[in-house]
């Protein structure tokens, strides 16, 4: 093993399934508690929004993943890792405060946003300083 492996986005990445992993036990304890077998997706209120809270976590974590990883290897792994960290408190914020009531979930929407922004804007700028630097010779920083 080497010390250039990225072992802080391998950690955020594996925090980030688990998170998921454990949301979608959750939507396993409100299936029982509703008595709601699959593949049915509809139910009382408290049901459809944590199944909808754990979609919506699956549905943005390959876009999480991506942006993580290209911003860590093209821009910085520490700061990519601190983003991707963010991201993950902000998607809890986000499924603790729609499982309780579906405007709750709007603080922590805010924050996965600004995550997914500042991981994006850092990987592009990344990705174009080294594109810049290997085919063109040209070193903006």
């Amino acid at each position: 093993m080497t010390s250039d492996l990225p072992v802080l986005l391998a950690t955020v990445s594996i925090i980030s399934a688990l998170q998921i992993a454990f949301q979608a036990r959750r939507v396993g304890r409100s299936r029982m508690k509703h008595k709601i077998m699959p593949p049915i997706v509809t139910g009382p209120p408290d049901f459809e929004r944590t199944f909808r809270a754990h979609q919506n976590s699956v549905e943005f974590h390959s876009i999480f993943l991506v942006v993580l990883w290209m911003s860590g290897i093209f821009c910085n792994e520490v700061l990519a890792a601190l983003g991707g960290i963010m991201y993950i408190v902000g998607r809890e914020m986000y499924f603790t405060g729609y499982i309780s009531e579906s405007e709750k979930r709007l603080p922590g929407f805010y924050l996965i946003l600004c995550d997914l922004l500042f991981l994006t804007v850092t990987a592009t700028i990344g990705i174009i300083q080294s594109f810049l630097d290997k085919y063109l010779n040209i070193r903006l920083l």
